[in-house]
């Protein structure tokens, strides 16, 4: 990325809503290191994944919360709030960075399919622009984000100075509490959620299903993200939207599938 003489664009985008107190904090970091756009889901958006908004219309509108920062509210997905955003707002001309977050909550390990903050920071990196989701190992909504600060702001930093490679982005999360020793470039654990759906009844005596479960780590590794956020450190995990299994594609060529008796 070549240096420029103006301030960086940067793109601030979330799942937990605009309201949240961890896109406050996110928006406040930004607004050291460049010109900042606030484009955020109307209401909490957590698990989303990278679903998209179709069949329906999608509103988003300005709103007044905080003096002298663009910001806007959006009935969509946290990928709805990216996509519009960079159609929209910046109309093709693209941020420099797109941020995600704070979230509310760990998006460590197999966390990353399902997050609503890592898939809005995902949709930025599809659109080539250099992109981090940021989450904090705590659900609170008054959870304290500000010894997560000094993290967030060098590691932009060192992203707008240098970029990203091609097709990858950061997965960073934070552990709770301010005694963090540190930041380790990781891999994404092999961990797994053993969930279960707690059968209840409504008062109409009809049943429903409350989705609960314990997080089950794999993996012994101490290069991984779950081991360095239990060791008080903040993990950053370069990840990648091509899914392709490469390991497995010479195996597949290796299969015989008959294709002369079809």
């Amino acid at each position: 990325m070549t240096k420029q003489n103006t301030k960086p664009n940067i793109l601030v985008v979330n799942d937990d809503g605009i309201t949240a107190t961890g896109i406050k904090n996110l928006m406040e970091v930004m607004q050291e290191l460049g010109n900042v756009v606030v484009v955020a889901p109307d209401s909490p958006q957590s698990g989303m994944g990278h679903a998209i908004t179709i069949g329906k219309p999608i509103r988003f509108d300005k709103v007044d919360l905080y003096p002298g920062v663009e910001m806007y509210k959006c009935s969509g997905t946290p990928v709805d709030c990216v996509k519009i955003a960079v159609n929209k707002i910046f109309k093709g001309k693209k941020p420099d960075l797109c941020v995600s977050g704070i979230n509310h909550g760990l998006n460590n390990s197999i966390n990353v399919i399902y997050s609503g903050t890592m898939s809005a920071a995902v949709e930025g990196a599809i659109e080539k622009i250099p992109s981090v989701g940021f989450s904090l190992d705590d659900f609170a909504q008054d959870a304290d984000f500000s010894y997560c600060k000094k993290y967030i702001k060098t590691i932009c930093e060192q992203v707008l100075e240098h970029g990203l490679p091609e097709a990858t982005l950061l997965n960073v999360n934070f552990p709770k509490g301010n005694n963090i020793k540190g930041i380790k470039i990781c891999r994404q654990a092999n961990a797994k959620w053993a969930e279960e759906f707690e059968e209840r009844t409504d008062p109409y005596k009809r049943p429903y299903y409350w989705l609960t479960g314990v997080f089950q780590n794999f993996d012994k590794g101490e290069d991984t993200d779950v081991w360095a956020l239990e060791h008080n450190y903040a993990s950053v995990v370069p990840v990648q939207f091509d899914l392709t299994a490469h390991h497995a594609i010479p195996i597949l060529n290796g299969w015989s599938f008959n294709e002369e008796n079809n």
